[in-house]
């Protein structure tokens, strides 16, 4: 389908807002049922990743579903070279929208537990072990989002995606933010997925220098992508035509979305 930009930013405003209510929702509906923070930690994780999978599988086909700041900047980038993509009004409304809505998520997830709206986090998350997971988680999302729009392979995204965020929730340090607009959001909620306030500034450079490195790992990995062909339509199951499809990718985060080839952007 062809949307406007209006109706593009707002699937991600609503995308966004929904991953961090998941997010946030189930770890405090976890806390509530158990005490064994293993089991808190599986429910918190399983719940993102079904949550995820369909939010990109709703929304991708109006927005691409980035849902996560890091993977449109890395988008705009890796698409300069060929001249398509996104614009740069494109890249504004997005991460505007998708950091109002993941700070709109979090109040959401607080308002259904009767937790108080707003309450700056006090889970600190300072510590260089913590970083070094998020570069990780992050690296790993956007090498994955990139290298399944490089092998013509975008339409595994939903499950791909939602699958590396939950195995990267036990995998790393950080239990895989791996996205900036999530990191903001969850500053807003002392409840188990909060990270305070004072932690969101390291775990976000931690987050771009990730996305920087996820680049390189795709070039490296995969080639360069090849110019955009003048006058030839994308042929199905050519890597050199393939563009890299968006998510997202989160808590994380995202995750992030996916676009079909040919789709207006």
């Amino acid at each position: 389908m062809s949307a406007s930009l209006r109706q593009r930013a707002l699937a991600e405003a609503v995308g966004s807002a929904a991953l961090v209510a998941v997010v946030v929702g189930s770890g405090i509906q976890a806390t509530e049922l158990t005490r064994d923070v293993g089991v808190q930690l599986l429910a918190n994780s399983l719940a993102t990743v079904f949550g995820l999978g369909v939010l990109i599988a709703l929304l991708e086909p109006v927005s691409g579903a980035y849902f996560n700041p890091v993977v449109t900047l890395a988008a705009w980038c890796a698409d300069r070279r060929s001249g398509d993509g996104l614009s740069g009004r494109d890249v504004a409304a997005y991460l505007s929208a998708q950091t109002a809505g993941a700070i709109g998520g979090a109040i959401l997830a607080d308002a259904m537990f009767a937790e108080p709206l707003v309450r700056w986090s006090t889970h600190d998350r300072s510590s260089g072990h913590l970083w070094l997971g998020e570069l990780v988680a992050t690296a790993g999302l956007v090498l994955l989002i990139f290298g399944l729009g490089r092998t013509a392979r975008a339409h595994f995204a939903p499950v791909a995606v939602a699958a590396y965020i939950g195995a990267a929730y036990w995998f790393t340090s950080s239990t895989s933010f791996a996205n900036p607009a999530v990191t903001v959001g969850r500053a807003l909620t002392d409840t188990f997925a909060g990270i305070a306030p004072a932690s969101v500034g390291p775990f976000i450079v931690a987050q771009l220098i990730g996305a920087a490195l996820g680049l390189a790992l795709v070039t490296a990995v995969f080639g360069r992508a090849a110019p955009a062909r003048t006058g030839t339509a994308p042929v199905q199951g050519d890597p050199e035509l393939a563009l890299p499809a968006l998510p997202r990718p989160a808590s994380a985060t995202p995750p992030p979305g996916f676009r079909p080839e040919g789709q207006p952007r």
